[in-house]
């Protein structure tokens, strides 16, 4: 996700870097390449448009701090603005009212609505410890409801059964009904979907919002529409109070445009990212946190959390304590981490979160990213001998040879994974120093142009 936008910022601040101060003249010439890039994201016009001109209003007059070159500064404004832009922080799912709390989901057809609400569930579960109970007023895809069965039964949740001739508006209300009876904590609604917004398709789901009072009503929509994500989400917030937006697919879109669009133009913030199939590739959505990915800068916050919760917690705590006491993030991490992103949306969501990666070219990006490639990188990591894995350092000319030959690759490709396990190492290391986190911000400004911290 945001790939392509972030090439192009990163571009646009290298060609800043040889500028002693900031005028009209290159804070022009930058915006334009900002507007560029934004638009080619897929960001809404009257979005991009408003953008371009707070950030031109903020850098008008701003001294250049004697540690800061234009290009840092560039990147600290844009860097705040879409923090702005995206909602500032996370807005948590509200679960706060009398049980059974009820949370409705809508959308398109084909948004994930059905993975959504079990995902969901397992989110709730998970985090909270609260029972949650799952059903389907899906009565035009009798598949539908039976697959909320089965993946209820996979996150550990309960299943209430509807039927094809059942109404949605009872199916709902029963259900809610039924959690009462249960003392149950929470129930998602899978609401049925269209291939498009029809006045048929809004009074239902109207009357099905009216029926359960739903505390929260979150909209599901595919990222990778685009634009579109953007106006159906506004169609639905037109006839429905919307509590916020679940931006799915988005391990498979490289734009973007629809997380930095929504917002603005909605009002609904944000609340969830899906980053995978699995049930587990669930994510809350931090403004701040997906600033630094576009920017370049990785989210370790994120990495961190994304461990915790699918590893067991003895390997989460070995890496967390690692990673902070600064003692070296070697090839058996790395390794370890494959494994783990299988269930976190894959290579495509490590490589956004991990500082220092978005320098990977689009080909080794798309390469590493699909999941196919996850056995070569494994065969090569695993011809390694131990203390190569351990000290990378070692690894000379006659070293990749034998690597290479022993997984059946080229030394070219050994090369490439090299060259990118030595960028995020370095940054880890950087991460568990005292002050590491503004140490990188700053290594970060020096090397690529980047966000220079706010202290």
């Amino acid at each position: 996700m945001f790939n392509s936008l972030t090439e192009r910022l990163e571009a646009t601040v290298r060609r800043l870097r040889g500028q002693a101060f900031l005028n009209d003249e290159n804070i022009a010439d930058a915006l334009r390449e900002v507007r560029m890039a934004l638009l080619e994201a897929d960001v809404a016009l009257p979005v991009v448009r408003g953008f371009i001109e707070q950030v031109r209003q903020d850098a008008i007059g701003r001294e250049i701090g004697k540690s800061l070159n234009p290009g840092q500064l560039l990147v600290k404004l844009v860097h705040d603005r879409l923090i702005s832009l995206m909602g500032s922080e996370n807005a948590a799912l509200n679960l706060a009212g009398a049980p059974p709390v009820v949370i409705l989901l809508a959308g398109l057809q084909g948004s994930g609505k059905t993975t959504t609400s079990a995902k969901l569930a397992r989110l709730i579960r998970e985090q909270t410890k609260k029972s949650v109970l799952l059903v389907s007023a899906d009565v035009y895809r009798p598949a539908a409801i039976e697959q909320l069965r089965v993946l209820a039964g996979q996150v550990g949740a309960q299943f209430q059964p509807s039927d094809i001739s059942q109404k949605p508006v009872d199916i709902a209300a029963e259900a809610v009904a039924e959690a009462r009876r249960r003392a149950l904590d929470v129930v998602i609604v899978d609401t049925a979907g269209r291939l498009h917004i029809d006045a048929d398709m809004m009074a239902e789901i109207r009357a099905i919002h009216a029926a359960v009072k739903p505390l929260e009503t979150l909209f599901v929509v595919d990222s990778m529409t685009g634009q579109d994500a953007v106006n159906t989400a506004k169609a639905f917030h037109e006839a429905l109070p919307l509590t916020g937006v679940i931006l799915t697919k988005t391990d498979g879109d490289a734009r973007g445009g629809a997380a930095l669009s929504i917002r603005e133009v909605t009002g609904a913030p944000i609340k969830f990212l899906g980053v995978g199939e699995k049930t587990g590739a669930l994510e809350a959505f931090h403004p701040e946190r997906v600033a630094s990915r576009i920017l370049g800068m990785g989210d370790v916050l994120s990495l961190v959390e994304d461990v915790q919760r699918n590893v067991d917690q003895a390997q989460a705590a070995r890496l967390e304590d690692k990673l902070r006491r600064g003692k070296g993030f070697d090839f058996n991490d790395f390794r370890d981490q494959l494994k783990m992103v299988q269930g976190m949306g894959g290579l495509g969501s490590l490589l956004d979160k991990l500082p220092g990666m978005s320098g990977i070219n689009a080909q080794a990006r798309e390469q590493l990213a699909d999941g196919r490639q996850l056995g070569r990188v494994e065969a090569i990591i695993n011809s390694m001998t131990a203390k190569e894995r351990r000290f990378p350092d070692l690894i000379n000319g006659s070293r990749k040879r034998r690597i290479a030959a022993g997984s059946g690759v080229q030394i070219q490709d050994v090369n490439r994974l090299l060259k990118q396990f030595e960028q995020s190492q370095k940054m880890m290391k950087k991460l568990g120093r005292p002050g590491g986190m503004k140490k990188m911000m700053r290594g970060m400004g020096a090397n690529r142009g980047g966000f220079p911290g706010r202290g």
